[in-house]
């Protein structure tokens, strides 16, 4: 079995993320874009700092992962405040001259059941990108009672991600 094997997940779907606009029956869709700022060296700082797992270490949150960089079949726990522990694979990683980042999909044990991908995009223009795309349902009794707040947190967290990485990406003083 690869370490990739849908049977490890708590969802069906697993690497569904790559297509934006699909969201499994009975999942919630969450789709957040966040302008980073413009040009190659926003793209790269960007990019290193999503397979690194440096966007979400800026974050606050805890990181334990089985690599320093997503690949397929990295296993990562996310853990917020100190107590909820979020067990989670990596199910794909892009890594093109435009666009990078990757998803993981939730293991048992995680507060949610579904799919996240965090993918930088330099378009045409030379815009740089984040898009947190992801689907969901609760799992966890509490994410189940938190209802609509537990939804509210997550596009609140996706949001945070592109605020984080927007600041992390930006040319330092020698580029100005």
């Amino acid at each position: 079995m690869s370490s990739t094997d849908s049977q490890d997940f708590t969802y069906a779907d697993v690497g569904a993320t790559r297509d934006q606009g699909f969201c499994p029956p009975g999942f919630h869709p969450m789709n957040v874009r966040t302008r980073l700022g413009e040009g190659e060296e926003v793209f790269r700082r960007a990019s290193d700092a999503v397979l690194t797992w440096e966007m979400h270490r800026a974050m606050g949150v805890g990181i334990d992962a089985t690599a320093d960089r997503a690949a397929p079949g990295v296993d990562v726990t996310v853990t917020l405040a100190g107590m909820i522990k979020a067990p989670c694979r990596v199910v794909w990683t892009v890594e093109e001259p435009r666009r990078a980042g990757w998803a993981y999909g939730t293991l048992p044990g995680h507060p949610e059941t579904g799919e996240e991908s965090f993918v930088v995009d330099r378009t045409g223009d030379g815009t740089v990108w984040l898009t947190v795309n992801a689907f969901s349902r609760a799992a966890k009794w509490y994410a189940k009672a938190g209802g609509p707040a537990t939804r509210g947190f997550q596009h609140a967290y996706a949001r945070r991600c592109g605020t984080v990485l927007r600041n992390l990406a930006a040319p330092g003083p020698e580029s100005a």
